[in-house]
């Protein structure tokens, strides 16, 4: 009967004893997620095989966060589906800007997501959520929609892979640079349709903050889903929440994996080995240190996103960029990941030094992260993200490049005008 944490959720919500690798099982869901490109599809789903109602209207969530501020008349025809689609069947959860944010940074600021939980979302980073100890896991639009009528969803049941982290972290690498070398390590289909199981010693020195940003990223290494187990540090900030959306009673803090559990691989890794990493084009497994990094000289540094644009990741780049400015020929531009992160960042000083570092500061929004809006880059350009893809054309031109980073070496390149270590400053 032994089971890893995402198979007893699994099973639970199966309504099973136990599941196995391979099972193909009907699940009720705990939160089904949509934004602004996957949303409208699903409802057009919905409304085509003739459901008059949803499973449930506080368990949907609906964040047009891709291209808001609506870019042009395209995007503005999306976002009015998604709030004619809520005002019809009175969903509770529908963020318009003014209270909305990039929706993986959003759910779990809201409270929307608990340990134990099994959230679907038509966005393929969704798998964020597992650093909750929930099994989070993008889904088609065709998917949600069945999901936003049934409050069910049809899985098989992932392989299971372990990473053992231990050891303590260098100066200046985050999370971030944990996963950006394990996917390094095992390629972007090294865990083809796998749960990415994250324990050790060294987790309980990760923030959440830190393990949301190693989760967002399990779908580039091909995971079906990123988890970490609950602990003190999981509780303590989903108590910090104000007015959390849902019951944090609720939550299944005794979730762990039996020692006895099945993994089809067991990797250890020694995360004070691990320096500063940054991912080459055009895949977020072309990894190197930064000290290995060469003289690449950039165009655009882009600071936020759902992988590193919280409170924390700002932060940091402040006390980079205080006192100091950006390169001449570099165009900086932050986005802080939510309304909330935005205000306390005013709040603590950070936007006025982001100002005089002579970045800008826009709303909470994934623009540029697909070369949406907000920072399209030209053809021949680079640009260094702490965003989570650099495939090619992900920001702009397919004849540009981008490159990924954590937040220390993005601020400090801002400043240098090319890849740059912190130390370098």
């Amino acid at each position: 009967m032994a089971m890893t944490i995402s198979e007893k959720i699994l099973a639970s919500h199966a309504g099973k004893d136990k599941v196995s690798p391979g099972d193909l099982i009907d699940c009720k869901v705990d939160i089904v997620l949509g934004n602004d490109i996957t949303a409208p599809p699903a409802i057009k789903e919905f409304e085509k095989i003739g459901a008059n109602k949803v499973f449930n209207k506080d368990r949907i969530v609906l964040v047009p966060d891709h291209f808001t501020p609506a870019k042009d008349l395209k995007s503005a025809n999306q976002v009015k589906m998604m709030s004619d689609f809520a005002k019809k069947y009175g969903i509770t959860n529908f963020y318009q800007i003014g209270c909305m944010g990039v929706e993986h940074a959003l759910l779990p600021e809201e409270g929307f997501t608990l340990p134990g939980d099994l959230i679907i979302g038509a966005d393929s980073h969704t798998c964020t959520y597992g650093a909750m100890g929930a099994f989070a896991t993008g889904v088609g639009s065709t998917d949600m929609a069945a999901a936003m009528a049934t409050g069910e969803v049809w899985l098989k049941v992932p392989e299971q892979m372990k990473f053992v982290l231990n050891g303590g972290l260098g100066k200046w690498v985050e999370g971030k640079d944990i996963i950006l070398y394990v996917i390094g390590k095992i390629g972007v289909d090294g865990a083809r349709y796998k749960t990415m199981e994250f324990t050790g010693d060294a987790i309980k020195h990760l923030s959440v903050e830190a393990r949301l940003t190693m989760a967002n990223m399990a779908v580039e290494a091909g995971g079906k889903n990123g988890i970490f187990a609950p602990d003190a540090l999981t509780a303590k900030y989903l108590k910090s929440i104000k007015d959390p959306k849902r019951n944090i009673s609720d939550a299944k803090w005794e979730l762990k994996s039996d020692p006895d559990a099945q993994y089809s691989d067991v990797i250890n890794i020694n995360v004070s080995e691990i320096e500063p990493q940054v991912a080459f084009p055009h895949l977020p497994s072309n990894t190197r240190a930064v000290s290995k990094a060469g003289n690449v000289k950039l165009d655009q540094v882009v600071i936020g996103s759902c992988t590193n644009g919280r409170i924390e990741d700002l932060r940091v780049a402040a006390k980079i960029l205080k006192g100091r400015k950006a390169n001449k020929d570099i165009r900086l531009i932050i986005l802080p990941a939510t309304q909330s992160v935005m205000r306390q960042a005013t709040k603590e000083g950070l936007i006025s030094i982001f100002l005089n570092a002579n970045a800008v500061v826009t709303t909470p929004s994934c623009g540029p992260c697909l070369g949406g809006h907000l920072g399209v880059i030209a053809e021949g350009e680079r640009a260094l993200a702490t965003t989570n893809r650099n495939f090619v054309g992900r920001m702009g031109s397919p004849k540009s490049e981008v490159y990924l980073s954590n937040v220390a070496v993005a601020a400090a390149s801002a400043v240098l005008g090319r890849i740059a270590s912190p130390e370098e400053l």
